[in-house]
């Protein structure tokens, strides 16, 4: 699964590494996002292509279709597996596709035997390229809405593989910069988005992993000390 990440470049490094030539309609902060720390339910900077342009906005990490609000707690992840077929994910997956760039996630590594007991690790590309994480969602489109506030997206995630299963069995669905502008365009067919999300996400050969400090596991610490290697893990 996917539940912290870190977000902390310039928007334009992002954007470079996808090539997109379509102007930016929503504007570019020049400034470091600085986020190493982005929890569930925080609003986060997500990119979306409209036919116009190209929208990169602060948008809730956490969603639910209209008929399961307030029946149970907003989703965060979709499986790549299910997620453009299930009643809950279909109508986001049709007129919903987002980017979240990130620079990498973090998971948590259990103790066999005492669970209480955890280490967490910052996976990121071995390359230190930006990672691209495949996301479904309902946002302001076209600048002509305010934001409802019911809307929000989740990250696509698929199976770990050998060996990142170690520390958990599932992972963002991160794709290259050409299957991140592909997957974002707004006449995609369905389809052909369903076989970019299953066939072309990044290897777990392609990522590295390394343990960090356990103040990443509160929300409310922040800075770039979350994403140092420690030398001492717990496990």
């Amino acid at each position: 699964m996917c539940g912290r990440f870190a977000q902390y470049r310039e928007a334009y490094e992002y954007l470079d590494k996808l090539g997109i030539q379509l102007p930016l309609l929503s504007g570019l902060d020049p400034e470091p996002i600085n986020r190493y720390n982005v929890p569930p339910q925080s609003k986060v900077q997500l990119l979306h292509q409209d036919e116009d342009g190209l929208r990169m906005e602060p948008v809730t990490w956490g969603y639910a279709p209209f008929w399961a609000q307030g029946k149970r707690p907003s989703a965060i992840n979709a499986r790549v597996e299910t997620a453009a077929t299930s009643k809950f994910f279909r109508d986001v997956w049709k007129t919903g596709r987002a980017i979240v760039p990130a620079d990498g996630w973090y998971e948590w590594k259990k103790h066999e035997v005492n669970p209480k007991l955890k280490q967490p690790y910052l996976i990121q590309l071995k390359t230190g390229e930006p990672c691209f994480f495949a996301a479904i969602g309902q946002f302001q489109r076209h600048g002509m809405l305010e934001p409802k506030d019911d809307d929000g997206f989740v990250i696509i995630t698929s199976s770990s593989d050998a060996g990142m299963l170690d520390i958990h069995d599932r992972r963002p669905l991160v794709l290259s910069p050409e299957c991140a502008a592909r997957w974002m365009e707004p006449e995609l067919p369905p389809d052909e988005a369903e076989e970019i999300a299953i066939k072309h996400g990044l290897s777990v050969d392609e990522f590295d992993w390394y343990p960090v400090s356990a103040a990443v596991g509160n929300v409310r610490n922040e800075g770039d000390h979350l994403i140092k290697r420690i030398s001492d893990p717990v496990l």
